[in-house]
């Protein structure tokens, strides 16, 4: 399956589940209030543009690239 703008969406719940838990423990804030700040950022309107290519990252290198944009 190629991944393009009209199915990146499936891969978007696990990406966002493992930036949440990272960031939730080192904020020591709930996924709940992590998952907020995620989808409300920038960052995550540039992971949901498949043109970024940012879905290709792993949760590691992905939450780097989290903090570097804040």
């Amino acid at each position: 399956m190629s991944i393009n703008q009209q199915n990146l969406y499936l891969l978007l719940p696990s990406k966002m589940s493992w930036l949440a838990t990272m960031l939730a423990e080192d904020r020591g804030i709930s996924i709940v209030e992590a998952m907020k700040i995620l989808y409300s950022s920038a960052f995550y309107a540039r992971l949901a543009d498949e043109s970024t290519k940012l879905w290709h990252l792993g949760p590691v290198a992905l939450y780097e690239e989290y903090q570097e944009s804040l």
